[in-house]
Formats: C-alpha cells, sequence, structure tokens
C-alpha cells in the first residue's frame, strides 16, 4: 500500500492502529516528490532531513500516548506565502528569493499544534497574483492529469502537490478563487472560507478586503478536519471575529433531503463551456434523487463581478506591495552606483517584481491616485454591495448555491499568459462569492472527454461552511 494515497482520516487512523509510523508515511511523501516534482514543480522548496526528523518526534509522542488530534503526524504541503519560522518563504518572487521569517504564521502554529508536519514550501503565481502559476519565479506548475496544462492558480502548486499525492493535504489561499480554481482544474476538493473565519496573520497581504486562507484535500471529510484546527479568532488579525467554530465534521453524513440548492442561471450562460456545466447539472440532477429541492436563481450583479474586482483588487495590492522598497523589506538592487531615493526604489522594484506584479501595481496606483479614486475605486466599492445584496436575496429562497467552478477544464501552458483580459476571465464564476466573503467548497464534478477534471462549488451563507460539507460530502457520495 502506498500510504501517500491515504485521506486524512485513513492516515489517521493506520498511525493509531499502529499499522505503520509518521516517518513512514512521509518518506513514501517524499518518494512521490522525488519521483514526480521534477516534472510538475509543485514544490519550490523540501527539506527532506527536516521533515523526517519531525515526523519521527511526533512518533515518538504517539509512543508517549500522546494525541494532538486527526492532523497528528500527517504530511502537509505549505503555500509558500505563509511564514513559516527558519523557513524560507519567497512569495514565488525575485523580491523575496531569500527572506527567511523569524516566525511562524497563525495558521501555520495551528496546524503545528494539531500534529501537523511539512513536507515543504509549494509554488504560486507571484504574490498570489495568478490564475496558473504562470508567474512565478521558479517556473510553472504543471497539471498532474497532462503536464502539458496549468495546475490553475494561484495556489497551483498546493493543489498540484495534493492531487499527485506528494502530500495528504496542503494550505492555500482563495482571494478571487486561488483556491477552488486550481482545485477544480487538478480534481481536488478546495475550500475557500468566509473572510475572516481564518486568520491570515503571518501570511503576505495581496487584497486585504479580499484575501482568505483555505486548503486543499482528497474528500470533504478531511477538508472538515483540517478547518476544525485552523478556525477561529486571533487577536493578530483584527477581521477574525469572536464567531464561535463549530465542530465541521459535525455537518457530515447529514443528507441533502429537503435542503433548497439554487442554480444561479448567470452561471451557466456564455462563456461556460457545455461540456462543464453538462457535469455539473449532471450531479445535480443525482442530488436531486437525494431529494434535494432545486431552484432557479438570479444574481444579476455577476456580471459585474470581474471589473469590481480588477479595480479594487489592484488598488489593495498596490497599498500592500509599497512596503518592498528594498529597504525596509525586499530585494536590495543589484546595481551599486544609484544617485537618490526614487532611483533606488527603481531599481529594486524593477529587479524584485515580475510583469504581472508591475502591471496590477500600476493598474492600482492609477485606481487610487487624486481623481479617479472617487471614479473607479468608490465605485467599484459600491456595485461590491450590490453583489452582496444579490447574495442576500438568493439566500432567502435557498439553503446553498451550486455553479462550476472555471468556465473551462485546464487550460494549455502558454495559451492565456500574453492575453491578461482572457486570464483575468479564469475567475469569472469564483470572484463574485469572493466579493460578498462567502464560503465556497469546489468539489470534484468528473472528468471532462479529454481525461481533465471538472469541479463544481457550493457557496454558502458567512460562517455555514457547514452547510458546505454537507452537501459537497453528497456530491461525492453519488458519484461513487
Amino acid at each position: 500500500m502506498q500510504l501517500n494515497k491515504l485521506k486524512i482520516s485513513e492516515a489517521a487512523k493506520g498511525l493509531r492502529a499502529g499499522k505503520f509510523s509518521c516517518e513512514d508515511l512521509m518518506k513514501d511523501c517524499l518518494k512521490e516528490v522525488k519521483a514526480r516534482n521534477k516534472d510538475l514543480n509543485a514544490y519550490v522548496f523540501v527539506d527532506e532531513k527536516m521533515a523526517l526528523n519531525e515526523a519521527k518526534e511526533m512518533d515518538k509522542k504517539f509512543k508517549k500516548g500522546e494525541d494532538l488530534g486527526p492532523l497528528m503526524g500527517i504530511p502537509c504541503a505549505m503555500k509558500d506565502i505563509f511564514n513559516t519560522k527558519g523557513v524560507r518563504t519567497t512569495c514565488c518572487s525575485p523580491m523575496l528569493k531569500d527572506f527567511v521569517p523569524p516566525y511562524d504564521a497563525t495558521v501555520v502554529k495551528r496546524l503545528r499544534d494539531a500534529g501537523m508536519i511539512m513536507v515543504g514550501k509549494t509554488n504560486m503565481d507571484e504574490f498570489a497574483c495568478g490564475a496558473s502559476t504562470e508567474h512565478s519565479c521558479f517556473g510553472v506548475t504543471k497539471n498532474p492529469h497532462d503536464i502539458e496544462r496549468v495546475a490553475g492558480g494561484s495556489s497551483g502548486g498546493s493543489a498540484a502537490a495534493v492531487a499527485s499525492d506528494m502530500c495528504i493535504y496542503s494550505t492555500g489561499t482563495d482571494t478571487g478563487g486561488s483556491i477552488r480554481q486550481p482545485a477544480s482544474l487538478c480534481g481536488v476538493v478546495g475550500m475557500k472560507v468566509t473572510y475572516g473565519r481564518v486568520s491570515r496573520s503571518g501570511v503576505t497581504a495581496m487584497a486585504s478586503s479580499w484575501d482568505t486562507v483555505g486548503h486543499f484535500s482528497k474528500s470533504v471529510e478531511d477538508s472538515a478536519i483540517i478547518l476544525n484546527a485552523i478556525a477561529g479568532h486571533d487577536d493578530k488579525d483584527a477581521t477574525t471575529p469572536n464567531v464561535a467554530v463549530p465542530d465541521y465534521t459535525s455537518f457530515l453524513g447529514k443528507g441533502v433531503k429537503g435542503l433548497k440548492i439554487g442554480l444561479p442561471k448567470e452561471y451557466f450562460g456564455e462563456g461556460v463551456e457545455k461540456e462543464v456545466s453538462d457535469k455539473v447539472m449532471e450531479v445535480v440532477e443525482k442530488l436531486k434523487k437525494e431529494g434535494a429541492k432545486i431552484v432557479e436563481v438570479s444574481l444579476p450583479m455577476t456580471k459585474y463581478a470581474v471589473a469590481v474586482y480588477y479595480v479594487t483588487m489592484p488598488a489593495e495590492l498596490s497599498a500592500n506591495l509599497e512596503r518592498f522598497d528594498g529597504i525596509r523589506y525586499g530585494k536590495k538592487p543589484s546595481k551599486s552606483a544609484v544617485q537618490d531615493l526614487v532611483e533606488y526604489y527603481f531599481a529594486s522594484r524593477g529587479e524584485g517584481f515580475g510583469s504581472e506584479i508591475k502591471r496590477r501595481i500600476m493598474i492600482g496606483t492609477y485606481v487610487l491616485s487624486a481623481g479617479y479614486y472617487d471614479a473607479y475605486y468608490k465605485k467599484a466599492q459600491r456595485v461590491r454591495t450590490l453583489i452582496i445584496k444579490d447574495f442576500e436575496k438568493a439566500f432567502e429562497k435557498v439553503d446553498v448555491l451550486i455553479a462550476p467552478v472555471s468556465p473551462t477544464p485546464a487550460f494549455k501552458i502558454g495559451e492565456l499568459v500574453d492575453d491578461p483580459l482572457k486570464m483575468y476571465m479564469a475567475d469569472a464564476l469564483t470572484i463574485p462569492a469572493s466579493a460578498a466573503g462567502l464560503p465556497a467548497i469546489s468539489v470534484p464534478a468528473g472528468m471532462s472527454k479529454s481525461g481533465l477534471p471538472i469541479g463544481l462549488q457550493i457557496i454558502a451563507p458567512q460562517f455555514e461552511e457547514g452547510r458546505c460539507f454537507t452537501v459537497g460530502e453528497v456530491v461525492e457520495k453519488v458519484q461513487k
């Protein structure tokens, strides 16, 4: 048996039954890393010695009778945007290529407290800006189902690592779709939480009013187990409210009988490939047979979501990246003869930021400049409020919404990289839930005729992640 193919729930049982050790589990994951990472480029940093030492320490704790919970001794891959004490954290940017944080992000600390052992850091679009992991200073991550295609982004490395069994689960961030879209393209489960449900302390900020922290797993049950460990208030993150954290596994096994599932018609229209919408509808029909009530709903402001995102997100990004000037943070310019401070900034940021980051900084700085703030940023935030109201009206009629995640299966590497507008449309179906700060989970819905994964997303009201797990588990069950 290849231990790296196990789910969290299976591995946890095996460890407690003494069928294998944490070291055995980690060795199998590292063996897969050696075999596949050179082709997939999912990991940007792996310290085999450190990983095995962590596994051995967990084995010692097991022998002493300690039990930190179901994540104890389970190998995890960490997106390279999470601060990891003593381990390089680069955001896959030349700007931070040698940065070693002096502390762990809150999520990393909570996972360590739960017994997590880290395989390594995963590839991503630079500073989480992208939908294909092609904008990384370490090169593109390839899709485990077809290495000529992208794994999605920005958390492409984390999705590919789980899909290829190079770890048991992984962390990610979702600002406009950066967990759900790669989860869909790689055929794994990806959880985007309610805005503020999980602390972002120690996670490099992209767009502060949009960013959320989540994870990838091999099953919906595993996703619930992970969220139990990481959700909740954090004094270091003022956006995390004091909302009680339920036991998310208690939402499993409930079934969907009598549940009202909404199908937003705007998510099944123009731009969404027929094969994608057909696969989602096949699953919806099966849910109907399980007793769910299907209701068509309308979210008319959906068509403005991409525009809202690409006005507000670059504005917040440009403000957040201002600190990377080569003095306080970031790369010092290689050019030694700079005449003044402005030239120093130009040299540092010119060398430190990639083309996509520069594009977004320029858009964001323009949007926030005098005379344009009211015309663009403020107006976009007003439209964002209308998107939120759309969802509020829909949830008066239904319990959850189901829709495709990505308009298409995984596209070819290089296919959209020179067309930013087409690339931005890859997030057209994930951005609206992000705009409203809602939880949403991507669950595999089957395969395309060409053998590529297709995912569906389940969207719930704020802080109702449990509904995502209830429906997501049945989505898995009806496809077996």
